[in-house]
């Protein structure tokens, strides 16, 4: 008998072994998703604002403006910043937006004013947050 005769057989057991076993593993695994069709598409996100008259109070002073809807699926990067569709002073009026703040198309080194926001304040999440309707976790006896 030769190597081959022995070695392909051989092989081919394995190989159809470690496709059982891989399906019979496969069949066991549990998407994040749960058991959802790939094919299912979901519903559109909507925006949610909790506070539906006026801004969002501050908690403290200084505090930058909530922001009352989700931005999960807003685009924040060097080129483009989603906020700005809405919140830049040429466009706020016409969406009904709040215009966001002088101080931030302000030079931080020469004060001067610009016409566009500058670098520092590009990225709004570093500062504003969406606001969110959650209960303490932790009972809070703070007081001022």
């Amino acid at each position: 008998m030769t190597v081959k005769r022995v070695l392909i057989p051989v092989v081919a057991v394995f190989a159809v072994a470690i496709l059982l076993m891989a399906n019979a593993i496969a069949g066991n695994v549990t998407s994040l998703r749960g058991q959802v069709d790939l094919k299912e598409t979901n519903s559109a996100a909507t925006i949610n604002h909790v506070v539906e008259d006026g801004r969002v109070p501050q908690n403290y002073r200084q505090q930058p403006p909530l922001i009352p809807h989700k931005i999960e699926k807003y685009q924040i990067n060097l080129k483009v910043n989603q906020c700005m569709r809405c919140h830049n002073w040429q466009y706020a009026a016409k969406e009904g937006a709040p215009k966001i703040s002088e101080t931030h198309y302000q030079d931080h080194r020469t004060g001067q004013p610009l016409d566009d926001v500058v670098p520092g304040r590009w990225f709004c999440t570093q500062c504003h947050v969406p606001q969110v309707d959650a209960k303490p976790l932790v009972e809070n006896t703070f007081s001022e």
